[in-house]
């Protein structure tokens, strides 16, 4: 869906800030939501569903919000749709889990060594062979209707040109909906000018990772 959390090109909210001093500090409840997110979930979520639901905060929350909460929004949001607990055990401060003694308890050495080990990859071989080729110049689809996209609003209806293919990833625009279908994934090369106007730097580009079905061919 189009919607706030799709600035780029977007004017008027400035320059970012990036200067923390090489060094973030989180608060306690921040850590805390770190933890839930990284010990918790439900089986029917996905990478892309999750997404989807951030994408979905009234822009004024989306724009105000610090990052983690954010996040404690989205899982709030998960939680409940997945039936893990209601708004009613929400907003009466009931324990979803002090009728469940066996619920797991983690570690944080153990959680960091889960993180460091644990590598996951939606690639899979498909029969059906690439449409396009490296070095094949491609336009990208100028009308998006998916809930959910990865192709983002500034690169639509854009020309580009492809300088590497990746094989068949799970395409995030079905995901979102748990419908899962693999795609074949390129990285596509565009100019500044191309995406931002004549204005634009002249020596920069873009690089996107994109999705077959976001591409069509040129000329």
């Amino acid at each position: 869906m189009d919607g706030i959390h799709d600035l780029g090109g977007m004017q008027g909210f400035g320059p970012v800030d990036v200067d923390h001093g090489g060094h973030v500090t989180m608060a306690d409840w921040e850590n805390r939501m770190w933890a839930i997110a990284r010990t918790t979930g439900a089986p029917d979520w996905t990478v892309d569903w999750w997404r989807h639901i951030t994408e979905r905060l009234p822009p004024h929350v989306y724009l105000d919000v610090p990052y983690f909460e954010k996040w404690m929004l989205t899982y709030t949001t998960g939680f409940i749709t997945s039936g893990v607990f209601s708004a009613e055990d929400l907003l009466a401060d009931r324990d979803p889990t002090a009728n469940s003694p066996d619920a797991p308890r983690h570690d944080l050495t153990e959680v960091l060594e889960q993180l460091r080990n644990g590598t996951s990859s939606t690639r899979k071989d498909i029969p059906d062979a690439p449409r396009f080729t490296v070095g094949q110049p491609v336009r990208t689809q100028a009308d998006v209707y998916a809930d959910h996209t990865r192709l983002p609003r500034y690169a639509r209806g854009r020309t580009g040109t492809i300088i590497a293919h990746h094989g068949a990833y799970l395409l995030p625009d079905l995901n979102a909906r748990g419908v899962k279908k693999h795609e074949h994934h390129y990285t596509v090369s565009f100019t500044a000018k191309e995406l931002w106007g004549a204005e634009a730097s002249a020596v920069d580009t873009v690089k996107l990772d994109l999705w077959e079905s976001y591409l069509v061919q040129t000329g």
